[in-house]
């Protein structure tokens, strides 16, 4: 979504979000020996993307007033983990896509074996730069909090957590329940990690840390969600990636019909601002963000 629009002083603070996050994850990679890897890192992590999860953690950041370069490389610790995800999820074995990012997915341009390799180094680069610490950044007390965050979101009550299920339940019919404990889990929980990731940089509350990662689960399964309704009926070209992927999953989409998912991604985005109630203002960038991901087209 681009032009003259009710999202047009949000999408020129996403751009910049964007680039500062694109200037930063190329200072934190490519310092390696195993330059075919190195080729489908890069290829994968600097493909045209959103930036969306960085981007949560900056903007949290700044609710509570602290300069958001000082969680900025968490947040590319995150989208190291997110595009890790998308690799293997692009795999034969899990999702079996082949393009990615208006790109032939990472196996399909280098192989399997590399492009596992390549997935396992990002993982293992953002646990890297949260161990290693930045200027200005957080102690390492905090860091190793923000590690163990990190962890979690992917571990088996993360993102594996509802791989596995996805993977498991593939041609079976589900319940609601399970369908939202699959993408809480797929999706949410790097949302999720990504406010709390900006929240601890900025010393926050545990109370206010409650409220943002409340706000970035909705938020999460308000995209996923939308995500569904893009795979349902957007054209792979327009999209970046390969659609009617889900056919054999139940979707929100199937679940609900595409008006009745539409209505539950409004309804996750009103519970999401619910949860900023208490920042008043200075959290008007991220209930923008929230009613700007369910606009999307792709």
């Amino acid at each position: 979504m681009s032009g003259a629009g009710p999202f047009t002083a949000l999408e020129t603070m996403l751009e910049d979000r964007r680039q500062q996050v694109e200037a930063a994850l190329r200072r934190l990679t490519g310092r390696g020996r195993a330059p075919a890897v190195e080729a489908a890192l890069a290829e994968s992590l600097f493909a045209p993307a959103k930036r969306l999860r960085p981007i949560v953690s900056l903007m949290v950041a700044e609710v509570f007033r602290a300069d958001p370069r000082r969680v900025l490389p968490a947040g590319c610790a995150i989208e190291m983990v997110h595009t890790s995800s998308l690799i293997l999820d692009d795999l034969p074995a899990m999702d079996d896509a082949r393009v990615r990012r208006g790109r032939p997915a990472c196996h399909v341009a280098h192989g399997e074996a590399t492009a596992i390799l390549a997935a396992f180094a990002l993982l293992n680069r953002a646990y890297e730069i949260l161990a290693e610490g930045w200027p200005d950044g957080p102690d390492a007390a905090v860091r190793g909090e923000l590690a163990r965050d990190l962890a979690r979101a992917v571990g088996l009550d993360g993102m594996i957590a509802g791989q596995g299920e996805d993977l498991r339940l593939t041609d079976r019919t589900i319940d609601f329940q399970t369908l939202e404990f699959i993408h809480s889990r797929k999706t949410g929980a790097l949302f999720t990690c990504a406010a709390a990731l900006g929240a601890a940089g900025a010393r926050a509350s545990a109370a206010e840390t409650a409220a943002v990662t409340a706000y970035a689960k909705n938020l999460g399964l308000a995209f996923q969600i939308v995500d569904d309704l893009i795979d349902a009926t957007g054209e792979a070209a327009a999209v970046g990636k390969d659609v009617g992927q889900d056919l054999k999953k139940t979707t929100f989409v199937s679940f609900s019909g595409v008006e009745g998912a539409r209505q539950l991604a409004a309804e996750l985005v009103a519970t999401s601002e619910e949860a900023l109630r208490g920042f008043g203002p200075r959290a008007q960038p991220l209930r923008d963000l929230a009613r700007y991901v369910v606009a999307r087209k792709r």
